[in-house]
């Protein structure tokens, strides 16, 4: 593995859980360990104290019952019989002087405690030392304590096998934790690369798609459904979303080329004439006043695209006044009534009362001009657009208007609000596509919904919902 790729894999989330995991698991097999060291040794040490007592018991109860001399005897049958290097025996005055002893030729580097002595006088029923001899690697475990009237005993021991179990504990301890860190470092590893499986994928699957792959490639489910099987159903569905706002961009800008061509191929076309034929002052006037209206029937498509996508955005200042839903929803029918009786077509509007509600009026007026002249413009002569308000529940609003026109197809249904979405070519009236898009926007824009009833032949209904203003009156 070169330098590059080791760096690389150092800093992998893979890598960092496999550290620790193997740290955690090295740290809590050294506590482990610890704990049982401690406790063993102590353990230990407790059974040499424990051995070292009943001696000096022994010790005791002799003199009481047979004197100084049987002491003397015990003492040194007791260190021949366990070995001179693993015990001794020595008998001090009150003042610490030696009166009697084992063998010391090994323990002459041993010598008398004072403060040992001190405390046995001061009551101390026994006294417990542990000493480290220079050139000697096992320590010595000595009791000092008063077997009789002014004699105290000096009573030591070997730790050999203390110390022997010690240096085997640390051997042990020592193979085990690289064995044990071995294998935590293989099994986080292992661990490591299951649990990110997962995200391995959607890395190769995200890589692909940024370095020119399909859109439409997805991230395998994983069953588990787990954190990262959530992961990847997310992405996938980000995915959805970004090939789908990629189709409808695509889709938008083929449906803008198009609309864009017609009224710039007239507007040339009419510029061509005015500059290769000779054309009185009135017809000069014609054409200029034709150029402005295809103008001003871009501008119109192109202001209402900004406003669609502003509004969809969320960008841009929105009014945030008390609106009265029904005066507004009044105010159009007026507006638009006489544009109905021009084409033999009645409207009835029934808002009364007043609903308000907080959201931007303007906004609020053209969404519901959008819907008005829709209807108008397909429904026939001798037909009806009836305009209703009412009060949905205690936190929202709902005004439908139904027409009696020629409806929408099945097939046409699901569509309506794409933007320069226009259905049947055949239909009269075609527009630019764009005035159920912006009702739907501003509808979303003032946290409601718009739904649509229709069938062929039989006529419209669409219906808005808006939630009731923080401010309406109770």
């Amino acid at each position: 593995m070169s330098l590059r790729s080791l760096s690389k894999f150092r800093h992998t989330l893979a890598f960092r859980l496999t550290l620790w995991y193997a740290g955690i698991f090295t740290l809590s097999s050294c506590i482990a360990f610890l704990f049982f060291y401690f406790l063993i040794t102590s353990v230990i040490r407790e059974r040499t104290d424990q051995d070292l007592s009943e001696q000096a018991g022994r010790f005791t109860t002799l003199l009481s019952i047979g004197g100084m001399d049987e002491v003397k005897r015990l003492a040194v049958i007791e260190a021949q019989a366990a070995g001179e290097r693993k015990i001794f025996f020595r008998l001090l005055s009150l003042r610490g002087e030696v009166f009697s002893s084992s063998n010391m030729s090994y323990w002459r580097d041993i010598g008398i405690e004072r403060k040992a002595i001190q405390k046995l006088l001061q009551g101390s029923g026994v006294v417990f030392d542990t000493i480290a001899l220079p050139e000697r690697k096992h320590k010595v475990r000595i009791l000092y304590g008063v077997i009789g009237s002014g004699v105290i005993l000096q009573l030591g021991q070997s730790m050999e096998n203390y110390t022997r179990f010690t240096e085997a504990f640390k051997r042990i301890f020592v193979a085990t934790m690289a064995f044990l860190l071995i294998l935590a470092a293989l099994i986080g590893w292992f661990m490591a690369r299951q649990a990110l499986s997962g995200v391995g994928e959607l890395t190769r699957t995200a890589s692909h798609i940024s370095s020119g792959g399909s859109l439409e490639e997805r991230v395998p489910a994983n069953p588990r459904g787990d954190e990262i099987a959530l992961l990847a159903t997310t992405f996938n569905q980000m995915l959805d979303r970004i090939q789908n706002l990629v189709m409808g961009i695509k889709e938008m800008s083929d449906n803008i080329a198009h609309d864009l061509k017609s009224p710039v191929t007239r507007i040339r076309g009419i510029a061509e004439v005015a500059l290769t034929t000779e054309t009185t002052l009135d017809e000069y006037k014609q054409m200029a006043a034709s150029t402005i209206e295809e103008c001003d029937r871009l501008l119109d498509m192109i202001n209402t695209m900004l406003v669609i996508s502003e509004t969809e955005a969320g960008v841009g200042r929105r009014a945030q006044e008390k609106v009265d839903l029904a005066a507004v929803i009044r105010d159009a029918c007026e507006l638009f009534h006489p544009l109905a009786e021009d084409k033999g077509i009645i409207l009835r509007c029934h808002a009364p009362g007043s609903f308000t509600l907080l959201g931007d009026t303007r906004l609020i007026q053209r969404m519901i001009a959008n819907l008005l002249d829709n209807a108008i413009k397909y429904t026939s002569r001798d037909g009806r657009i009836d305009v209703t308000a009412q009060k949905e529940d205690e936190k929202s609003f709902a005004f439908s208007v139904k027409d009696t026109g020629i409806g929408i197809s099945e097939k046409d249904l699901p569509h309506i609000f794409e933007r320069f979405y226009r259905g049947d070519p055949s239909r009269p009236n075609t527009g630019n596509g764009l005035g159920l898009s912006l009702a739907q926007a501003i509808a979303h824009a003032q946290a409601g919904k718009i739904d649509v009833v229709s069938s062929p032949g039989q006529g419209s209904t669409f219906t808005i919902t808006l939630p009731r203003s923080p401010y309406t009156p109770s």
